[in-house]
């Protein structure tokens, strides 16, 4: 079963982040709870946490990419 790590909505009038840094690669095992990757707003930074615990299978959306809120930029498998 593969779980997707969404992209939250972190403020009125956002659409997008910039993926700034992944903390974990693919093949890393993960935690719930756990940092695991960095995104940045027009207005802030944000900790993106993992929403289940296994193995970040896949990463979608790059360091320095842009992705929508609401949008998969991973998976954990």
């Amino acid at each position: 079963m593969t779980t997707a790590i969404i992209l939250p909505k972190s403020g009125m009038g956002i659409t997008e982040a910039t993926i700034v840094k992944w903390l974990k690669s693919e093949g890393d095992t993960v935690t719930q709870g756990d940092i695991i990757v960095e995104a940045e707003t027009a207005k802030a930074t944000i900790e993106i946490e993992a929403p289940t615990s296994g193995v970040l299978k896949k990463i979608i959306v790059r360091e320095d990419e842009d992705a929508e809120v609401n949008s998969t930029i991973g998976e954990i498998g």
